[in-house]
């Protein structure tokens, strides 16, 4: 496949930061079994991953905007232009040392997002998107699941933990969406989620609350793989509210109803 020179630019870096969380990856195993524990060690991996990507961008595109997990919003003299990043979105199973994590880099122009990169380098799959191009999973095109009911369905979602979100809520999402398909998962980054989407290995996802780091290029990637997302409301917020619904244009359609529906006494 044929890319630009700015997902070029996005696939260095998220590559040349997923070689840095790859060689930690295999130090947090090893820190399972000592008393401190792997959870400082994690977080300076995070920040180290962010570092590598926002010298690698800030390098090919200067005066580009960023939004990042760690560093938040860094404005720079092109406002026409941000990139936003999560340098590793799935930090609980990396500190457990469960090998469903990655990098998620996207990039606004004007406001439209339009090239995504999220890899996984643990698994060592780079999945990429250009608006108007289409997706790839390394070199191979994807396209969404054909499924067309929710029963024959399997969707993932994010649990929402402690701290996080509304569980009372999410507990009557979860029975209705339980009581219509196939199977619910968990993987433990949005960002694979949405990517498994986009390659047809899930047929769709919901999760709420996120932030745009975790989400903007699995949107696109989604998008360009012929699939539907949008926010709860079915609009197109899903940066600005957090909640994100994805699939095909009728398991997301079914799935955008079902969450909708008050629980029943099945």
């Amino acid at each position: 496949m044929a890319r630009s020179a700015i997902l070029n630019v996005m696939v260095q870096a998220a590559m040349k930061a997923g070689r840095s969380l790859a060689r930690d990856f295999g130090e947090v195993q090893n820190l399972q079994v000592s008393l401190k524990g792997p959870g400082d060690y994690v977080s300076q991996a995070d920040r180290k991953a962010e570092e590598i990507i926002y010298t690698e961008l800030s390098r090919a595109r200067p005066g580009y905007s960023f939004l990042m997990e760690e560093r938040g919003a860094v404005e720079g003299e092109d406002d026409q232009h941000r990139w936003i990043v999560d340098p590793l979105d799935g930090t609980t199973n990396f500190l457990h040392g469960l090998p469903i994590f990655s990098i998620s880099i996207a990039l606004e122009r004007q406001g439209q997002l339009v090239a995504g990169v999220i890899y996984n380098p643990a698994m060592d799959e780079l999945y990429t998107a250009e608006r108007g191009g289409g997706a790839f999973l390394n070199d191979r095109r994807l396209r969404v699941a054909a499924r067309s009911k929710l029963s024959d369905a399997v969707i993932g979602t994010g649990i929402p933990h402690l701290g996080r979100g509304h569980h009372g809520n999410y507990l009557v999402e979860l029975r209705n969406v339980m009581g219509e398909t196939a199977g619910v998962r968990r993987l433990g980054s949005a960002a694979l989620d949405l990517a498994y989407v986009a390659a047809g290995r899930m047929d769709g996802f919901w999760e709420e609350p996120l932030s745009p780091w975790d989400v903007a290029a699995g949107i696109l990637m989604i998008r360009e793989a012929g699939g539907f997302v949008s926010d709860k409301q079915g609009g197109n917020n899903m940066l600005e509210n957090g909640t994100i619904v994805a699939g095909n244009e009728l398991i997301h359609r079914a799935l955008l109803k079902t969450l909708k529906k008050p629980v029943t006494s099945r």
